[in-house]
Order: structure tokens, then sequence, then C-alpha cells
């Protein structure tokens, strides 16, 4: 036979190999894909070197309380009540400038002088009514004594009070209008004993604590009531806002504690101290307020933050969050074997509190690492790699 015939023979023997033996033989499956292989990694357990069981911290699957975290973007917003607006109560013009843009000054500080004709007049008419009420005082009386002696008529006395009570009316009506436009009562007083050397300058003065933002006037410029002259704001207490889904919204109540983190910053704890009674017809979402205490000016009025509120949860099964790692695409966590370790994905729940609601893939029994959860992950895909499986 020649080398082409046997050629041939060899490969129709070949050809009928496969259909020799049992016909029910399942066909061979194909091989796996290139790559790493699901099933291999998820499924071996390895018995890492002493150097990594040394850094191994293992923890028994049990119930615990995972916080429900609702969070929202923020915004700071000045805190209304610490916000004045200071306005001249008179026309005149600013004589001294006491104050300007930036400075940080205290309540009752003078801020700017007013020099007014207006106000002028107004302590000529006082200090006129204050003289003509002390008169009519003095004349009642002594006519009270007299009538007591019968010395004079009842018509004397009643003409006499009546007098006294008219200049008193107006005397009093003059003053409260000085005491409006910002005089102080210790200023009435030094007027009354003569001390008038600046008695036509109206003082503006700072109706709380904090830093000038805004400043409107320059010496020499006419000023009239109800122009805005100066603002102060005091930041060392600030509003937080921010908008809720409604249904999440319910779920809280005014005094409950917020989280603020500015950009970079530290959280800052907060209460809640607004809930909107309506929602916003556009976003149907709930605004929010929170009060912050700012002493260190960490948050800046304009700026956006983190806000976060924080539900209590009912027990469940659940591990921390340190013991969840990711291998082949899948999030689960190593189990400690009686023979090594072995990872088990898992489909997580809530996380909050620094701990994962486990709802499949573990369970009480089980003994999860916590810590060194990525120096096993490592020498998992070493094994895995070295063997080639």
């Amino acid at each position: 036979m020649t080398p082409r015939h046997i050629t041939w023979t060899i490969a129709a023997l070949v050809l009928l190999l496969p259909g020799c033996g049992d016909r029910g033989t399942e066909p061979p499956t194909q091989p796996p894909a290139m790559g790493a292989k699901p099933s291999a990694l998820r499924t071996r357990v390895i018995q890492p070197p002493q150097v990594v069981r040394d850094r191994l911290q293992t923890e028994p699957v049990a119930e615990h309380a995972v916080p429900e975290i609702v969070t929202a973007p923020g915004e700071v917003s000045l805190n209304l009540k610490q916000v004045a607006k200071i306005t001249s109560r008179i026309e005149g013009q600013a004589e001294e400038i006491h104050v300007q843009l930036g400075d940080h000054v205290k309540k009752g500080q003078p801020l700017a002088a007013i020099g007014s004709l207006q106000l002028d007049q107004l302590i000529e008419e006082y200090l006129v009514g204050k003289a003509q009420a002390d008169v009519a005082e003095n004349s009642f009386r002594r006519t009270e004594k007299l009538r007591a002696d019968d010395i004079v008529s009842e018509r004397k006395l009643i003409e006499d009070k009546g007098r006294y009570l008219e200049t008193q009316a107006r005397y009093q009506h003059i003053r409260e209008k000085l005491l409006n436009m910002g005089l102080s009562i210790a200023e009435l007083t030094a007027l009354e004993r003569g001390h008038q050397d600046e008695s036509h300058r109206y003082t503006l003065t700072a109706p709380i604590a904090g830093t000038v933002v805004a400043q409107n006037v320059v010496r020499g410029q006419g000023v009239a009531p109800g122009n805005e002259l100066f603002e102060v704001v005091d930041t060392s207490r600030v509003w937080v806002f921010a908008n809720l889904p409604i249904e999440q919204a319910r779920k809280f109540k005014e005094g409950d504690t917020g989280s603020i983190t500015p950009k970079g910053g530290a959280p800052i704890t907060a209460p809640l101290t607004y809930l909107a009674p309506v929602a916003d017809e556009t976003t149907r979402t709930i605004r929010i307020r929170f009060e912050v205490a700012n002493t260190r000016r960490a948050l800046k009025p304009g700026e956006y933050v983190d806000v976060s509120l924080t539900l209590a949860g009912t027990p469940t099964l659940a591990v921390p969050v340190t013991a969840l790692t990711t291998v082949d695409n899948q999030r689960g966590v190593f189990v400690q074997r009686e023979n090594g370790y072995a990872f088990v994905p898992i489909e997580g729940g809530r996380e909050g509190g620094g701990w994962v609601e486990i709802r499949t893939g573990v369970s009480e029994r089980d003994r999860v690492v916590t810590e060194g959860a990525f120096d096993l992950k490592n020498v998992l895909l070493k094994e895995h790699i070295g063997s080639g499986v």
C-alpha cells in the first residue's frame, strides 16, 4: 500500500471514531473564553500566608440597625434675624462716615453722622415744649395747694390742670419723635441740661453686631428717609436650605438633627428648624431649613453644601462596610471556612452608619473578614493567575 493510501485510511478512521461508543454521551463543552473565570474565583478556598492572617479580623454576621441616610444638595443663606439694613429717618446730609465696607461693628456703634435742619427744628420744639411743660406743672401744683386751703376757685384749678396736661402731651409727642429717629434718652437728657454743641447731628448706629457688607453713602451726600445707607450682617448663625421629595420629607420633623458638609470641609451638625407646609408646584418637593452655628465662619452665605438626614432603621442582617470587596465585578465578602477563606457574592441593601444590609449570600452562622479583605483579594487573584485556571 502506498503512503497516499495509508494517509487516506487513517483520516477515514478518525472521522468514524466520534460515532463509536454510547450515542447518549454529550458532546464536549466549548472551552471558556479567554480571561478570568468567575466560577473559579468565587469558589476557591484560599489559605493566605501567615503575614496576611496576622492582619485579618473577623466578625460573625449578626443583626444591626442600618440607618437610612437621606441626602440632598443645599445652599447657605443669611439668617434673616441677623441682618440689618440701616436707613436715615430724617432728611439731611452725611457729615461724618465712621465705618467702611468690611468693618466689624458692635451693637450701638456709630456708623455715620447726619446734619439736618429738620432735626434742629425738632430739638428746638422739644426744648420749648419741655420748658412749657415744666412751667405748667409748677403752676398746677401750686394751684392744687391753694385750692386745698380754699384760696383759689375750683375753676382756676381745672384751667391750670388742663394747661398742664396739654403742654405735657405736646412735649411727650416731640420726645417720641426724637426717640424714634434714633436719639437716645441720654442724648435728650443732655439736651435738656444745655449740652447742645452737636444737637443738629443725627447719628446712625448699628442695631446689631456684625460686619458691614454694604455701604451706600459717602461724606457730603444728601440722604432722605428710607434710603438704605448701610447693611450689617452677623454670620455667626446661618440658614441652610434644601429640597426633599415629599415622601422623604414626611419622614422628618422639626427638631431632627442633620449634617451639613461644605465642599472640602468637615461636617457640621444642625437642627432642622423648618419644613415648608406647601410643596413646590414645579418640582413637587418640600423646602427644609437648618439653623447652623457658624462661629468659625466656615460656611459662606451663597455657597453650595451637602445636606444629610438620618433615619434609624430596624435591625436586619448586616456586615460592616469594611468587609465588602469586589471580585470579578461581583460585590461580596470573604467568609472564614475550616480550611481557609472563600469569597462569597452577596446582595446588599441599605447602607448607613458603617453597616450594609445583607439580603442574600451569607447567614448568621457565617464569620466574615472585616479587616484585611483587600489582602485576601490579592492572594486570591495571585493564586488564580499562578494556577492558570
